[in-house]
C-alpha cells in the first residue's frame, strides 16, 4: 500500500480516475500504484507528482535512493523507457530473467564486487526486472548460448529453479527466448554479450558489458554493427518453442 499516494489523492481531491486521466494511464494502473505499491514509469511519476503538487520523492521515496553504480544509470533509464529489448548472452542468463539465487551466485562468483556490496547490487538487479512486469512491458527477445544451460551456477537446485523460471517467463506473450545450440561453430556471439533497446520515440541505443563496467552506444555505425551481430546470433538460434523445450530438458537434468 502506498499511503503517501493515498494521502496526496485525498488532499487534492483527486480520485484514481481523475489522476489516471491527467497522467494518461488506465485507472486500474493508478489502483496498482496504490494497492500494490508499484512504481510508475519516470514520466508518469513526474506527471502524477505535479498533479498532486508533490515532489516525486515524497510519493515514491525509493526512487531517490540510488543503489546502482553511476556508470550504469544512463542505461537503466534507457531500459526503463524501452518498447523493445533485444538481448544476447553467452555466459549467463540475462539479468532481467535471473532468479534471486542465480543472481546472487553470479554476482558473488564474479569476484569483482566487495562482499559487503553484493546485496546492494542484487537489489538493483532484481528491481530492474519490474520493467517486464509493467502493464505495458517492452517486447523482450533474448538469445542465449546453450552453454548457459549447462554451467552449474549456484549449484543444481539453483540451476533447476532458474531454468524453470525462464520457462514460466516464456509463457508471457512479450517474452521470447532463443537458444543457440552447442552444435553451432563460430558465430558473432563469441565476441561477447550486448543489448539493443528501441524507445517509444524510435531512438535506438546499445549496451556492451565488460569486466569493469558497461558502455552505452548510440553512434549509428556502432548500432549498425550491433544490429548485424543480432541478425547473426538470432539466425543461428532455435525457434522460441524449440528453445523452451531445450530449456525444460536442461532444467530436468539438474534434478
Amino acid at each position: 500500500m502506498n499511503d503517501a499516494l493515498r494521502v496526496a489523492l485525498s488532499d487534492t481531491g483527486h480520485t484514481t480516475e481523475s489522476l489516471a486521466e491527467t497522467v494518461g494511464v488506465d485507472p486500474k494502473t493508478v489502483g496498482r500504484w496504490l494497492t500494490e505499491g508499484r512504481i510508475p514509469h519516470p514520466r508518469h511519476r513526474l506527471a502524477a507528482a505535479e498533479a498532486l503538487h508533490k515532489d516525486v520523492s515524497d510519493i515514491w521515496p525509493d526512487t531517490s535512493r540510488r543503489r546502482d553504480p553511476i556508470w550504469f544509470r544512463p542505461w537503466q533509464e534507457i531500459e526503463r523507457e524501452a518498447v523493445s529489448l533485444r538481448w544476447f548472452e553467452s555466459t549467463v542468463l540475462p539479468g532481467l530473467l535471473q532468479t534471486e539465487a542465480y543472481a546472487r551466485a553470479v554476482l558473488t562468483g564474479a569476484g569483482l564486487i566487495p562482499r559487503d556490496d553484493i546485496d546492494r547490487h542484487l537489489t538493483v538487479r532484481l528491481g530492474r526486472q519490474g520493467v517486464l512486469k509493467r502493464d505495458d512491458p517492452p517486447q523482450f527477445t533474448a538469445v542465449i548460448d546453450e552453454a548457459i544451460l549447462r554451467r552449474p551456477v549456484g549449484g543444481r537446485s539453483t540451476m533447476r529453479e532458474q531454468l524453470l523460471a525462464v520457462v514460466t517467463a516464456c509463457a508471457e506473450p512479450h517474452i521470447r527466448v532463443h537458444v543457440v545450440p552447442s552444435t553451432v561453430g563460430a558465430y558473432a556471439g563469441l565476441n561477447g554479450p550486448f543489448v539493443i533497446a528501441h524507445s517509444h520515440d524510435h531512438r535506438v541505443a546499445g549496451y556492451l558489458d565488460n569486466q569493469l563496467q558497461g558502455q552505452v552506444a548510440s553512434d549509428p555505425d556502432d548500432i549498425a554493427a550491433m544490429m548485424a551481430a543480432w541478425e547473426n546470433v538470432r539466425g543461428e538460434a532455435l525457434s522460441h518453442w524449440q528453445s523452451v523445450d531445450l530449456i525444460t530438458e536442461a532444467a530436468e537434468s539438474w534434478s
